[in-house]
């Protein structure tokens, strides 16, 4: 294995024009299609994480002023925050099989120009 001509081909390949050819467009739609649910999924992950930590800090005494109802505010808050986490994943499938949707017929019909060729 040579692997000075294998960098080669590599560092060729990144530096060679780039073609506008169906398998770039099938690539970029499927990219379309998955991008709304992976950009919901990760915002929506950081910011309930970000509240079940806040209802954690807050039973521990962490912030607040230590009282039995902060105590309670904060199991409260952060049930809510593991519930936003828990349901996270059933709703990154169910935004990605829409997307997949949206977008089937468009990838099909590359998918089927490309293979037929």
């Amino acid at each position: 294995m040579n692997t000075d001509k294998i960098y080669a081909e590599q560092l060729a390949n990144e530096y060679a024009p780039k073609d506008t050819s169906k398998v770039v467009a099938l690539r970029k739609l499927d990219a379309r299609a998955k991008l709304s649910a992976t950009v919901f999924t990760y915002t929506f992950g950081i910011i309930t994480s970000l509240i079940a930590g806040v209802g954690m800090c807050l039973s521990m005494k962490v912030i607040g002023d230590g009282t039995t109802f902060m105590f309670v505010l904060g199991v409260v808050v952060g049930i809510i925050g593991l519930f936003g986490m828990g349901i996270n994943y059933p709703i990154y499938k169910k935004m990605l099989a829409n997307g997949k949707r949206k977008y089937a017929f468009e990838i099909m019909q590359l998918a089927k120009e490309i293979s037929e060729n």
